[in-house]
């Protein structure tokens, strides 16, 4: 039991100091009172009911009391306190300890993260727009001078995104494309209607699932790539090079990655479109539809309109990777923690405009008839 009484503030200090180290040093050698020798009581226990006042310094030297070494100290408990004194005793242990004090969250919390979070989605958004208007801008003086266009790179690239993703691409879809044939041939057995899984893949897999996945790919491999690569390149400072030696960096990084999604995307959607019906050919297959039955229902009954559908969705989501992509990369900031954490929000940022847009994509064929 330790009975605290006077005041315990700045100007007592020196002699609160000198008394204390005098109490401390008769239980042992040392000057503070140790873990080793602080073993011999349960707690330390701070009777308050004589105090007067006491501000951070006092509370400070107070907390001597529990002997803290290397992050470890003894249980302390205090008596007769008020709330104030409780809290300010509290900081000052977490102090001695080597912890950063905690402040109480206030109950509207909640909110103000809510409100941040918010104000951060309408920053990406504005941020993201305006960052491909400049893109916009520089892709027209590409085309009016296309010499100006980094070949090799874009050729580099085009290997990268495409070339490298075409297998997992490929076996992707043509699970997708299986699994799809076999619960619609569960499901239309029920009503006898077996042959219509020919339907329902040729449809899915034309229109939706092979260009989704492509994109989903593509977000992940190449949007994530992009991001690391440019964002190293702004924490080696080799960005702030290109800009002194007077280069466009819409033009030497971004450009030459746009082009090549632009490129791969429909080509790697054509993939994944004959990937996902191989899938439901061979599931068909064994539920007793043949191959030249599920070739010959394709071609008679779908329309190329899915197909085409399909189709023009992919430069649209190729452009949303590349443009996420290598806006997040020349935000980084120049620590690993920075990249990291713009890798992260650029492959989530990059699939959730995806799947928001293939919504509004689906919408607008459906009003339109398509």
């Amino acid at each position: 039991m330790i009975k605290v009484f006077g005041d315990w503030n700045l100007r007592t200090i020196n002699t609160i100091e000198n008394a204390l180290s005098s109490d401390l040093s008769s239980l042992g050698n040392s000057r503070d009172f140790s873990i080793a020798q602080s073993e011999r009581y349960e707690m330390v226990v701070f009777d308050f009911s004589g105090l007067n006042r006491m501000d951070t310094a006092g509370a400070y030297i107070l907390m001597r009391a529990i002997g803290c070494h290397d992050g470890h100290c003894r249980q302390w408990q205090v008596t007769n306190a008020t709330k104030g004194q409780k809290a300010l005793v509290s900081v000052a242990a977490k102090a001695s300890k080597g912890m950063m004090p905690s402040l109480p969250k206030p109950w509207y919390e909640p909110i103000e993260r809510l409100g941040k979070g918010a104000s951060n989605f309408i920053q990406e958004g504005y941020n993201t727009l305006s960052f491909f208007g400049e893109f916009v801008v520089i892709s027209f003086k590409l085309l009016i001078n296309p010499r100006r266009i980094r070949w090799k790179s874009v050729v580099s690239h085009i290997e990268t995104i495409g070339l490298d993703a075409l297998p997992i691409v490929s076996v992707l879809s043509f699970f997708i494309g299986a699994v799809i044939a076999f619960m619609g041939a569960d499901l239309l057995a029920n009503f006898g209607a077996s042959v219509y899984v020919v339907d329902l893949v040729g449809v899915s897999v034309l229109r939706e699932f092979a260009v989704l996945i492509m994109a989903i790919l593509l977000a992940g491999r190449s949007n994530s790539s992009f991001t690391a690569q440019i964002g190293a390149m702004k924490m080696r400072q080799e960005v702030d090079a290109l800009k002194v030696i007077g280069m466009d960096i819409n033009e030497t990084l971004v450009a030459p990655r746009a082009i090549a999604c632009l490129i791969s995307a429909p080509i790697l959607t054509f993939i994944a479109m004959v990937s996902g019906l191989l899938g439901g050919l061979l599931v068909a297959w064994s539920l007793g539809i043949s191959p030249i039955l599920f070739t010959a229902r394709i071609t008679e009954v779908i329309d190329i309109k899915h197909f085409w559908v399909g189709m023009a969705k992919a430069p649209v989501f190729a452009l949303v990777v590349a443009i996420i992509g290598c806006r997040q990369g020349l935000a980084v900031r120049g620590s690993v923690e920075s990249l990291g954490r713009r890798t992260t929000v650029s492959v989530v940022q990059a699939i959730f405009t995806i799947i928001v847009l293939d919504a509004m994509f689906a919408l607008l064929f459906l009003k339109m008839g398509v």
